[in-house]
């Protein structure tokens, strides 16, 4: 049985839907159908009820995915666990780190280093939260920053901080308001300014906006921050980012965009710290997350 067969289960069982597993493996739907299909023939049990519009585990699915899970865990431990055989008393290891993180947040990263100094070398490693995730599952991260939701039951998750969102909002239009009311958008496009890097988080706000009566769109897919304030200060969008000046995500705002916070809107953003839970529990990182724990105990909110 290949490992490949396994991980391709776990990932529609998870979604209970062969288009966004695919989307998630970043292979077509078709030829992920088919290796499903291999693996119950080798099996020789089905392991989902697919219909038109809905896919679910039968009672062989629900009994192998514990099992699958918990052999992908092991191999995925391999790397890690030879590392921790052979280690030099001190380790370096890499911190994930989405975009925009906030200043202060960073700087309980920078007591993390120094805590753990002695034992450990940490080192930054930048990308989207699902890619950082994987590389925490995988143990090719110890920890990362991530922004919610997140569900990998493999994980430890620890909120760290929660941030207000604002309206990025074409400056002329609102000039000398304070705030911005969501019905006063509802003739502007929306553009979201994260789908590929926290998708789960912008697919959570793109319904409460269609929930709060805004339909229209603008997706552009490629464009930096800038690029979006840039779409902003020509008029007809807007988009949502921090609401707090200390975040690094004002410095992408240009003149004719500016940022009000929501007068019957509240959103915000969560941001975690994740691990891998087999590796806190006395494994290699028993240590680290101990100073983890004393460092973010108190969430930040911003």
């Amino acid at each position: 049985m290949e490992m490949l067969h396994l991980r391709y289960f776990v990932a529609v069982a998870e979604e209970l839907n062969f288009s966004q597993a695919a989307r998630k493996l970043h292979m077509a739907a078709s030829p992920l159908s088919q290796r499903i299909k291999d693996l119950e023939h080798e099996l020789g049990h089905r392991l989902f009820d697919r219909s038109t519009h809905h896919v679910t585990l039968t009672a062989a699915g629900s009994a192998l995915l514990p099992i699958a899970r918990d052999v992908l865990d092991q191999v995925n431990a391999i790397p890690w666990r030879l590392q921790e055989a052979v280690k030099p008393r001190r380790s370096t290891v890499f911190v994930g780190m989405p975009a925009g993180v906030h200043p202060a947040l960073r700087e309980r990263v920078k007591r993390l280093e120094e805590r753990c100094h002695d034992r450990f070398e940490l080192k930054r490693w930048p990308g989207t939260t699902p890619d950082l995730l994987a590389a925490v599952h995988e143990g090719k991260l110890a920890l990362s920053l991530v922004r919610m939701p997140v569900t990998d039951p493999a994980l430890e998750i620890i909120p760290v901080q929660v941030e207000r969102l604002g309206a990025v909002v074409p400056a002329d239009r609102f000039t000398g308001r304070e705030t911005v009311d969501i019905a006063e958008l509802g003739d502007l496009s929306y553009i979201p300014s994260a789908s590929e890097s926290i998708p789960a988080y912008s697919d959570d706000m793109d319904r409460k906006l269609s929930n709060a009566g805004i339909k229209k769109r603008l997706k552009v897919g490629g464009t930096e921050y800038s690029g979006i304030s840039e779409l902003v200060a020509n008029g007809s969008s807007f988009s949502i980012t921090m609401l707090d000046p200390a975040s690094p995500m004002h410095l992408f705002l240009v003149d004719g965009a500016t940022i009000l916070p929501f007068a019957d809107f509240q959103p915000q953003l969560e941001t975690a710290l994740v691990w891998r839970r087999d590796r806190a529990e006395d494994g290699d990182l028993t240590e680290l997350v101990a100073g983890v724990r004393e460092i973010f105990a108190e969430p930040l909110s911003t």
